[in-house]
């Protein structure tokens, strides 16, 4: 069975070293790296290669909820004490959640749904656009698309940054047809000139959009047109 990489975040110590315990019993599961300081994690996400993150939904300075938004291409798995919270993690489109005091068999359920879920974002993610660039055709993975913007040269062409930090220019193409051509659950048109994937954000305000970007150690910034702030909003929250 493939290895899932999980990460583990809970302020309460006693429960997140008994969640690493169990974890270490499922054979198929690596513990990257375990947290009790949600905001610590927040900072280090990116640097780190998961699966899965197993988030405690109570905790001080940001909550589960609040993270989960924040990790959009992760199969989420909320943990807590509190039978309330269940419908707002299924709201927010989480794999599964699972009650304090731990259970070993109802971990491994929930470890089961994140692979089905897994499998089914990668079978959906991976689309491919044959394009015509500057070098001729090419075909791209969407799961490799940071960000489109209009090309400097014509209006006409696109720039394609990849997330392995090279470009591609794509010609003669509107951003019409690549939104309709790329995975709506993972792009999003944020003003006449810029499409940006969802996962590459890293932050955003009523005005602005900041992106990772391959190329620089400091976010990219975007403006957000009136025009498209009330889709951005909604795929964001979906």
């Amino acid at each position: 069975m493939q290895t899932v990489r999980c990460i583990l975040v809970d302020d309460e110590f006693p429960a997140l070293g008994y969640l690493q315990t169990l974890c270490r019993q499922l054979p198929y599961v690596e513990v990257i790296k375990s947290y009790n300081n949600p905001l610590k994690f927040l900072n280090e996400r990116h640097s780190l290669d998961f699966d899965v993150c197993i988030l405690d939904i109570t905790m001080p300075g940001i909550s589960g909820v609040q993270l989960a938004r924040q990790l959009r291409d992760k199969a989420i798995i909320f943990s807590t004490a509190y039978k309330e919270y269940a419908a707002e993690a299924f709201d927010l489109d989480v794999v599964d959640y699972i009650r304090k005091p731990y259970q070993l068999g109802r971990l491994e359920k929930a470890f089961l749904k994140a692979k089905d879920w897994l499998s089914a974002k990668q079978l959906q993610s991976n689309t491919y656009l044959e394009l015509n660039t500057n070098r001729g055709k090419a075909r791209i993975n969407s799961n490799e698309i940071a960000f489109v913007t209009v090309a400097e040269n014509d209006r006409r062409d696109k720039s394609i940054l990849l997330k392995d930090g090279r470009y591609v220019l794509a010609k003669n193409i509107t951003f019409d047809h690549l939104a309709h051509a790329l995975p709506a659950r993972a792009f999003c048109r944020i003003n006449r000139k810029t499409l940006v994937a969802l996962d590459t954000i890293s932050s955003y305000t009523g005005q602005w959009v900041y992106c990772i970007s391959p190329l620089s150690e400091a976010p990219v910034q975007f403006s957000i047109s009136e025009q498209y702030r009330e889709d951005f909003k909604s795929k964001l929250s979906s």
